[in-house]
């Protein structure tokens, strides 16, 4: 098992909680962050705008996405030139594709080339990240976020997909890729296995890497009690005589 200080992937913690982005960015192996309008709205952001900056005053060194939320290509343009205004360290989010399906990758080359650093967000298909390449190529900085989890959901195993999602970008290299929507701790060492740029994580799976490499018996007698001590503290009981009660 890898240990965590060793990983060549860069970890990016996922979330909208300013108190949680603040303590996550105290930790030396978190090395950027992402978030999206569902995970804001679970956290109770009511103000899109005043929510951002501050996340950005309290973490002005790393990249932080930040996602449009409009479904007309000419209005998410729009939030994108004035969200990438906010700071150096901003990447703007665009979905792969609007909600009616139609294709996205006009605007993102668009944006690229005026100098947004653009995350292209939601890609699930290879053809999808050949499309965002073709239209990342030439411009700023940017990511791919495929959503390998959600792959992962359908039953395909996300493990071929990202490695060629990884040398489709090869050629291109102001692209960096995202294994995106993790579900579990072994998520980060897959995606260091196949030379993936970047994971995100949320604070759950954050939290399992402190368990990287841990004994095995170990764990298992940590198990063991935790059960014993969860029954203790119900107070569950059964009757002495072996009959129902």
């Amino acid at each position: 098992m890898n240990n965590v200080s060793r990983l060549r992937v860069k970890i990016f913690a996922d979330g909208a909680s300013l108190a949680e982005m603040t303590a996550w960015a105290a930790r030396s192996e978190i090395r950027g962050f992402t978030t999206n309008p569902t995970l804001m709205r679970q956290a109770g952001v009511r103000d899109y705008e005043a929510f951002a900056r501050e996340v950005l005053r309290a973490i002005p060194d790393r990249p932080i996405s930040f996602e449009v939320f409009s479904d007309e290509f000419g209005e998410m343009e729009r939030q994108a030139r004035q969200i990438a205004g906010w700071g150096e360290n901003v990447y703007v989010k665009i979905p792969i594709t609007n909600t009616q399906g139609r294709p996205s990758a006009g605007l993102i080359r668009r944006l690229s080339q005026a100098g947004v650093k653009v995350n292209v967000t939601a890609v699930l298909s290879l053809a999808q990240v050949q499309d965002a390449a073709h239209a990342l190529g030439g411009g700023a900085p940017a990511n791919i976020s495929v959503f390998a989890g959600r792959i992962a959901d359908t039953g395909r195993d996300p493990m071929p997909l990202m490695r060629e999602a990884l040398s489709i970008v090869k050629p291109v290299p102001s692209i960096e890729v995202i294994w995106a929507s993790p579900r579990e701790a072994l998520n980060v060492y897959q995606a260091d296995e196949v030379g993936c740029h970047i994971i995100t994580a949320t604070g759950a799976i954050l939290d399992k890497l402190a368990l990287a490499g841990k004994d095995l018996d170990e764990f298992s007698l940590d198990t063991v009690r935790m059960f014993r001590n969860d029954a203790v503290k119900a107070g569950y009981q059964l009757s002495g005589d072996g009959q129902p009660a």
